[in-house]
């Protein structure tokens, strides 16, 4: 009985040092959160959180895995609920814009592992992230066309690709404005164009 609440307590603080990495990466480059930052905002000693966390990189994957299960959940959710696969891009769009809102550290630290040299087991798992992703994309895209929702000839993958393009370009907007305030809004307009982009009658 002893180990297993030991274990809900180690996986619990494991959970609360995740959430100290998001919050301190809204705040500034991923690359320059250390594990004494970490430390600091939940008010432990940095021997407390290697305590949970063998290492740094070992923080940073549970960060990656927290990110990939939750964002590709509320994707896969948005898609599933949706009465078809047009309803299931706007959908898809819109749970992903509400997501960096609610989570403005997320974007930050996928950028900063696309932008390291080596392919690191962090970087990997964005890739496969981001593979995931696209796949769920083509999936709706293709249904769409399927039925009758997309213009003539318009190209799935470059479609796949616009949409994601179209979320950066948000996503880089607000990291410039220092706010995510308005990317609900700004989403809806940008929405409008990529469906306008890739034939829909709007």
């Amino acid at each position: 009985m002893q180990q297993a609440q030991t274990r809900c307590s180690s996986e619990a603080r494991q959970a609360e040092i995740v959430d100290a990495v998001l919050t301190l990466a809204a705040q500034r480059s991923p690359l320059l959160i250390t594990t004494a930052d970490i430390a600091k905002v939940m008010g432990l000693t940095q021997g407390a959180v290697f305590k949970h966390f063998p290492t740094k990189d070992a923080i940073s994957l549970a960060v990656m895995a927290w990110v990939d299960t939750n964002l590709n959940a509320a994707l896969e959710i948005a898609a599933q609920q949706a009465p078809d696969a047009l309803a299931g891009l706007r959908a898809v769009f819109a749970a992903h814009v509400r997501f960096v809102v609610q989570h403005p550290g997320v974007p930050r630290l996928i950028f900063s592992e696309l932008q390291q040299p080596n392919d690191t087991p962090v970087k990997v798992q964005v890739r496969n992230l981001l593979t995931r992703y696209r796949k769920l994309l083509m999936s709706l895209l293709t249904a769409a066309d399927r039925a009758g929702q997309l213009g003539n000839s318009v190209s799935k993958p470059a479609a796949a690709s616009l949409f994601i393009g179209t979320v950066q370009g948000l996503v880089m907007q607000a990291m410039v404005a220092g706010s995510c305030e308005r990317m609900e809004s700004e989403g809806e307009q940008a929405l409008a164009l990529y469906l306008r982009a890739i034939g829909v009658d709007q």
